[in-house]
Parts: C-alpha cells; sequence; structure tokens
C-alpha cells in the first residue's frame, strides 16, 4: 500500500512537470517578447514544434477535465452513498436520534450521542457521551466516553467502552458482552502483576491483530520493492556490510533532522505554510522507510541462507525470509520494539547514505556508483 502511494506520487510529480513546463515557457515566450519577434517566431517556427504546442494544450485541458470529473463524480457517489446508508457523522457535534427516526450507524469525535429511536448497526463514540434509550441493532463501542442506559435501552449486541465510564439503569437490555475496560487497569496490571499482568490486559488481542496486519503489509512491500529493484537493494546492503557504523550514524542524523523539520512544518501549518511541508515530509519519510527496510529485511534473509550455505536464493526470497524473522521478533514485547527500532535507523542510513542504492556515499567526492545495469528503475 505505501509503495503504491510511492510510485503514485512519482507519476503525478512527472506528469505534472511534463505539462506545466511547456505552458510556463510558452506562455512566457509570449508576453514578454516583442509583437514582431513573436509574429517571426511563429512564421520560421517549424510545424512540429507548433503541434506539439498544441498537443502539449490538449493534454493538460483533458487532464484538469478528467480531474475535475473526478472530483465530481468521487463527491456525488459520498453523498449518495451516506444518503443511502443513513449514516450520522459528527465532529464534536451532538448528534440526536429522535424516537420516530432511524439510522444505520453513528459515529462521533468528541460530540454526544442520544438515540430515543432505532439504529440498524452501530453506535460508535471517541469522547464525548452516549445515552441510549431506544434500540440499537449492533454494538455499541466508547472510546474515553460516557455511555448511559436508560430503563428503555435495548441492545442487541456487544457493549464495549474503553478508557470511560458506564452506568445501566434498571431495565436496560444488553443481548452481547459487555466489556470495561477502565484506564486505571493499565497500572494495575503492570505495577500490581508485574510483567504477567501486562499479557492479562484487555487489549492485548488488538495489538496482536495490529502486529499481524503490519507483517502482512510489509511482506507484501518485500516482495515488490526486491523484485523490481533488486540490484539496487543488494547494492545498498553491501554498503551496510561494509560500512555499518557510518550507516548508522547517517540514519541516526537523518531522523533527528527529520523530527526538527516536522516541528517546524507542524507549527508553520497555523500560518498553511506548513501545510505542503509537512505532506512532503511525511511522503517522503515514505519512500525513505520503505526502501531502509526491504534493504534489512533482505540483508538478514541473506545473511541467514548463507549461513545454512544456501548460494541460490533470490532477493525476493532473501526479503520474504527477513520479514519472518523481523515479523517473529517484533512479536516480542518490548524487545521487539526496540530492535525495529534500530532496524529503522539503520534502514534510514542505508536509503540516505547510498541514495537508494545508487552509489557508495552520497556524502562523499568521487564515491563509485552502482555498477551498470544495477536497477530496474531511475529516479
Amino acid at each position: 500500500m505505501m509503495n503504491h502511494k510511492r510510485l503514485a506520487g512519482i507519476g503525478i510529480a512527472t506528469s505534472s512537470s511534463v505539462i506545466a513546463a511547456p505552458a510556463r515557457a510558452t506562455s512566457s515566450s509570449v508576453l514578454t517578447a516583442p509583437a514582431r519577434a513573436t509574429s517571426s517566431s511563429v512564421l520560421t517556427a517549424p510545424a512540429r514544434a507548433t503541434s506539439s504546442s498544441v498537443l502539449t494544450a490538449a493534454v493538460r485541458a483533458a487532464a484538469r477535465v478528467s480531474l475535475l470529473l473526478v472530483l465530481i463524480i468521487g463527491a456525488g457517489g459520498l453523498t449518495y452513498a451516506v444518503a443511502q446508508r443513513k449514516d450520522a457523522v459528527s465532529y464534536r457535534d451532538a448528534i440526536v436520534v429522535l424516537p420516530d427516526e432511524t439510522r444505520d450507524n453513528v459515529v462521533s469525535f468528541g460530540g454526544d450521542i442520544d438515540v430515543q429511536g432505532k439504529v440498524r448497526k452501530s453506535v460508535l463514540a471517541f469522547g464525548g457521551s452516549i445515552t441510549i434509550s431506544g434500540e440499537v441493532g449492533e454494538a455499541v463501542v466508547g472510546f474515553g466516553a460516557r455511555i448511559t442506559l436508560k430503563e428503555t435501552a435495548v441492545v442487541k449486541g456487544d457493549l464495549v467502552i474503553l478508557g470511560g465510564s458506564i452506568e445501566k439503569a434498571a431495565g436496560s437490555r444488553v443481548d452481547g458482552d459487555t466489556v470495561n475496560f477502565k484506564s486505571s487497569e493499565l497500572f494495575t496490571r503492570i505495577f500490581g502483576e508485574g510483567f504477567k499482568g501486562f499479557f492479562a490486559l484487555s487489549f492485548w488481542p488488538i495489538i496482536l491483530i495490529f502486529k499481524l496486519v503490519n507483517f502482512i503489509v510489509w511482506l507484501l512491500l518485500a516482495v515488490i520493492v526486491s523484485s523490481t529493484l533488486s540490484k539496487r537493494v543488494t547494492f545498498a546492503s553491501d554498503q551496510v556490510r561494509k560500512a555499518f557504523w557510518p550507516t548508522f550514524g547517517v540514519g541516526l542524523a537523518a531522523q533527528f533532522l527529520f523530527g526538527f523539520a516536522l516541528a517546524i512544518g507542524v507549527i508553520l501549518c497555523l500560518v498553511l505554510i506548513g501545510i505542503p511541508i509537512v505532506m512532503s515530509l511525511g511522503m517522503g519519510a515514505i519512500v525513505v522507510k520503505i526502501f531502509g527496510r526491504v534493504v534489512l529485511l533482505f540483508l538478514i534473509g541473506e545473511s541467514l541462507s548463507r549461513a545454512f550455505h544456501k548460494q541460490t536464493i533470490t532477493p525476493a526470497g532473501a526479503a520474504v525470509l527477513g520479514t519472518f524473522i523481523v515479523g517473529f521478533v517484533s512479536f516480542i514485547p518490548f524487545l521487539g520494539f526496540l530492535f525495529t527500532g534500530v532496524l529503522g535507523i539503520i534502514g534510514w542510513g542505508a536509503a540516505i547514505r547510498t541514495k537508494f542504492g545508487t552509489t557508495e556515499n552520497w556524502f562523499a567526492r568521487g564515491a563509485r556508483p552502482i555498477p551498470p545495469g544495477g536497477s530496474g528503475l531511475n529516479f
């Protein structure tokens, strides 16, 4: 998924540069050149240049029209879908489902929800409060929210409250399970029961699911990147072997500078100029992280293959093997967090120091570049 964003970002940048550059040059020459020179240029310019300008203008117009159509169709489709589903979504605004009203789903971010009528599916709140005196067809979930069930409340699914409070009146009905994870449970389990209590926390299955999804995503990225940029990945991994500590130092410095630049960008967001800065930094960080991590996954998998005297493993196979090893270690509490953090530093250093696998040391003069034919793609 991240790789798809990266490729999409490159595609957009390339197309915009191809379209915008000729347009700027043409308009600039028309505006600044004298009338006599302009007419002379038009009379003497080859037909091919004229047709190229016309083609560029046509492509630019078509791109704008296509983008406008996509936005209109997307907005209309989204509005139609929300209207058909009868969902209610709000940010810090109150949502009231009247007694004679029916909704499919109700979602609130920091607002209050009052269900007096019927909700066919689920009610979800992040902060704020949920008051139910009507009927909910599936689950009621609150993150840091106050949940109140009146005497006539009916919840046919589960009632889940994470870090908030719950109050159930006599006569209210919950057909499913009631899960109440109080915010003080984390401190009680860890400080009262120690390491054993940490594994007994009720949010542990959520962490497990998140790690499994993260493992699958990295597995796909490892296959895609190592297959399309096999020579670059191999070259960069060799440089990590030859200069581990310089690579680590570059990665550490790069992450520090990235954090500093990101903080400045966030501050500048108050005057809007920081928004494109933050977006650019985020996209760059994603590209660097993906390439650097895949280089290390390949390095780990290839090293293990050499340890077992297997010399015929492919780059994609080595990256997949490294993904399984790193994924297994990441499941270990605390140790997995530290391990992936160190991998992140080294990965950043590998991507930046080798300029995405194109040179031995980007910061040294006369550094040896990647051998000819060393990449399937050119940046």
